[in-house]
């Protein structure tokens, strides 16, 4: 693991990981707004990989400080949030997620405040499935 990237094992197989997180998303105030099956597009492409689903998140208050301001919008690159789940070949599941409060204090200025929020957000959710 890497200072820019953190995996977490989860408590749970797969599915239930993924329902347990979108349901922990949502009750803490976030949206969930997609959830990428990247093994079923793998699959559709005719390529097999173990289960990886990517959750996109969004707190629209959070992101509407970013989105409402024309020198910010240059970071919406990075809207929404994402978390990843997957299994690996050990047969355990993992989550994954951008170190965004890293990255953003390089930036500073409301993207490092929301940013470095929407990341402890994330980590209290993560935490809550993890071991």
């Amino acid at each position: 693991m890497n200072e820019f990237f953190f995996e977490s094992k989860s408590r749970f197989d797969f599915e239930e990981t993924v329902s347990k997180l979108s349901e922990i998303i949502v009750s803490g105030g976030w949206k969930v707004i997609y959830t990428h099956d990247l093994e079923e597009t793998m699959r559709k492409n005719g390529f097999e990989v173990l289960p990886v689903k990517v959750i996109e998140l969004c707190k629209p208050d959070y992101a509407y400080r970013i989105l409402s301001d024309d020198e910010q919008r240059i970071y919406s690159n990075m809207m929404p949030c994402r978390i990843s789940i997957y299994r690996k070949a050990d047969g355990f599941t993992y989550i994954s997620r951008l170190n965004t409060a890293m990255l953003a204090s390089q930036i500073g200025g409301v993207v490092e405040e929301v940013m470095t929020n929407s990341f402890g957000d994330a980590e209290t959710f993560v935490k809550a499935i993890s071991e």
